[in-house]
């Protein structure tokens, strides 16, 4: 098989500049954005309060603004996660990541999940969801349920993780979420992601986004390295 190669450029489109830190300032924010212009991220991903400020300061650039949903447990009731969803997309929101119940999973109720999921899925209005499984705390098999969960949920994308749990993304996991949604799902990888080394094997194992927030490090390191094929 040929390898494959990215420039810095290329490796920036696909990644989420995330800050989700419980006390991120205004500041912050503001610096999350100005870094996602300079190095041209695919997106900002931040939590609710900051949406609107987000998309102030990234106007007329093109990058978009993530928002998180029922961040990090996932455990709250379907109607916040719901509430959640239909503020973030008023404040201006462009896409959704939105954590999965896992205990509802882990005890069965698939019911319960995919109609939350769908719900979530009606109230992002047409943008986006991305949904999180934190599959650190899933078995195989509970992972490929997942998996086919948001396929049928009408969702975008399927994510490894929070960062917020016990672990992050990993190239197996990446590599079985993958094979599950199969070729044009989205895969998106995030939680422990802070090379470029990581996030060329993260996409060589499938993703097609990534979340970090050592995203400037990830793109400077590859641009000095020159290790840009996978």
């Amino acid at each position: 098989m040929n390898k494959q190669t990215l420039s810095p450029a290329q490796l920036a489109a696909y990644i989420d500049h995330t800050l989700l830190k419980a006390d991120a300032t205004a500041k912050d924010i503001e610096k999350l954005c100005a870094e996602a212009r300079e190095n041209h991220f695919y997106s900002v991903c931040v939590n609710g309060s900051w949406v609107r400020q987000a998309r102030h300061f990234l106007e007329g650039t093109g990058v978009k603004v993530a928002c998180v949903v029922g961040f990090p447990l996932g455990a709250m009731s379907g109607d916040a996660k719901r509430f959640e969803t239909e503020a973030a997309i008023d404040d201006g929101a462009q896409e959704i990541d939105v954590v999965l119940n896992i205990g509802r999973l882990k005890a069965g109720d698939d019911k319960y999940v995919l109609r939350e999921l769908r719900d979530v899925v009606e109230a992002a209005d047409e943008w986006p969801v991305k949904v999180i499984l934190e599959t650190c705390l899933l078995t195989q098999e509970e992972k490929i349920r997942a998996c086919k969960l948001v396929v049928e949920s009408g969702a975008r994308f399927v994510k490894t993780s929070t960062g917020f749990s016990t672990g992050g993304a990993t190239v197996e996991d990446v590599k079985l979420m993958r094979e599950t949604v199969g070729p044009k799902f989205g895969v998106k990888a995030s939680g422990g992601i802070r090379d470029a080394k990581t996030a060329l094997a993260m996409i060589e194992a499938g993703a097609t986004r990534l979340g970090t927030s050592a995203s400037v490090a990830i793109v400077n390191g590859l641009a000095a390295s020159g290790t840009s094929s996978y």
